[in-house]
């Protein structure tokens, strides 16, 4: 594989616009994927095959921990604790902020988005859905919209087209969960209500086949650059693997699902294939946050889900928010590519900004940075090679500045037990990792090194403050 070591800008053509396929799994880990982790218990031909033929980066990081504040980052290119709203109650992304579709919009593309919102809506849950639901994806950039609120496990469940419920839910559906699994495991869902065609095993598979129609119709429209953001609900749970992948890996009913992930994948990129514009249509895939995984459940399948890092989802611990991120552009990014630097979610809007040359507005209040130069691109930006500062977590506890990571507190600040400890006296009072050698953050080396403490946290209070 061949590592990008570029530390000039590049001075070339702007290449052609390209179409972009934005696939976004929901709850995988770092160590899910077989291109990530030999070792997985998972089977990922197709995920495996984007990285053999685009770039791997292996240091790239998600907005949060969890859901809601990682897709806010994806789409605003901001951290998400620059908003303080709740996504039950109202939009995250505000009106005046711009997004990724709003960009991609002024650049002439037709944007369209398939599969999971979980970024809010207007007037919380106490829609009138016969007015339309008001704040959503075609508010906020996107001009065709099929998908749902938020997760496959939080009522109500129902198709979302456009911004009508297409049907509004009126049946109730019992809780369920499936034996032999945490709680928030398995085949889990909570009661509420849900349309009478929103069949939970089904919406996996109506996601892929929306976004396999959308590919043929629009993908071989030579007149209009095409950017499709499908976002998938799994293999966040419920656990619903098809019957045909019952058995594959060797992490249960997880890897079973993941199976089915990977196939939808496929099904998609086989669809990119048969257009006329393959070569030059840019697929990114990625996860929303890390998996949820326990240590138990890796010690039962021995699969790490998570890689060789600590923690899960939710967690400050880089199980919590590294994530597996592939770009394959067979016109621009060479095969067998691996990049490591530091990148995250918050980089796509400068990104696609600088590939299109649309501005960015309200540019200063944007806290990612064009990875144009690791893409090969041509860029104005030079990329700080081993030294990008980066604040992680939803929580913005952490900052990370080339290989040495600071979490301001104890704790998992996650899912993992304990999320926070008290310090004691004469003890640390947070936590600093030299992630050079120790990736499984088992060496706090907050007390040997004040004053790369001292220096970590001026800089995140200097971000923090940023407007």
């Amino acid at each position: 594989m061949s590592h990008l070591t570029h530390n000039q800008p590049l001075e070339a053509d702007q290449p052609e616009r390209p179409n972009i396929v934005l696939i976004l799994a929901d709850d995988m880990g770092y160590g899910d994927p077989q291109c990530y982790n030999a070792q997985s218990k998972c089977v990922t031909p197709n995920i495996d095959r984007l990285a053999k033929e685009g770039m791997r980066f292996t240091d790239a990081h998600a907005a949060g921990g969890v859901c809601h504040p990682s897709r806010y980052g994806l789409l605003t290119g901001r951290y998400p604790f620059r908003h303080n709203r709740d996504w039950r109650k109202e939009p995250l992304i505000s009106f005046e902020e711009d997004t990724v579709p709003k960009l991609l919009t002024r650049a002439g593309y037709q944007t369209r988005m398939i599969g999971k919102w979980h970024l809010g809506f207007e007037d919380g849950y106490d829609y009138d859905f016969a007015a339309g639901l008001q704040g959503g994806p075609v508010d906020r950039g996107f001009q065709s919209y099929f998908g749902m609120p938020a997760s496959l496990d939080i009522p109500p469940y129902y198709y979302i087209e456009n911004k009508m419920a297409s049907p509004p839910p009126t049946i109730p559906i019992e809780a369920n969960s499936s034996p032999g699994w945490s709680p928030i495991q398995g085949a889990f869902w909570r009661e509420g209500l849900r349309a009478g065609n929103f069949i939970m095993e089904d919406v996996l598979d109506v996601f892929a086949t929306k976004a396999v129609e959308t590919i043929q119709q629009d993908f071989n429209n030579a007149d209009k650059p095409q950017f499709l953001y499908l976002a998938l609900p799994a293999p966040h749970t419920p656990w619903l693997p098809a019957e045909k992948f019952r058995e594959i890996g060797g992490a249960g009913l997880y890897s079973e699902f993941v199976a089915h992930v990977d196939d939808v994948v496929g099904r998609v990129i086989k669809a990119v294939d048969e257009t006329n514009s393959a070569e030059n249509t840019l697929v990114i895939f990625s996860s929303d946050n890390g998996p949820t995984w326990y240590d138990e459940d890796e010690e039962r399948f021995q699969h790490k889900a998570a890689g060789p890092f600590r923690g899960m989802k939710g967690d400050a611990w880089e199980g919590g928010h590294r994530v597996p991120f592939i770009m394959r552009w067979p016109k621009q990014i060479p095969a067998w590519s691996e990049c490591d630097e530091i990148v995250g979610f918050i980089d796509l809007l400068p990104t696609v900004s600088e590939m299109t040359g649309v501005p960015v507005e309200h540019s200063s209040a944007i806290d990612g940075r064009s990875i144009a130069q690791l893409m090969e691109l041509p860029t104005k930006s030079l990329w700080p090679r081993g030294e990008r500062v980066m604040l992680q977590h939803h929580s913005g506890n952490v900052i990370r500045s080339g290989q040495w990571k600071l979490i301001t507190n104890l704790g998992s600040s996650g899912f993992t037990k304990p999320s926070k400890v008290a310090p004691v006296a004469g003890g640390p009072k947070g936590q600093l990792y030299d992630l050079g050698y120790d990736k499984g953050e088992q060496d706090n080396l907050w007390l040997e090194h004040p004053e790369i403490v001292e220096k970590l946290s001026r800089i995140r209070k200097e971000i923090l403050d940023k407007e």
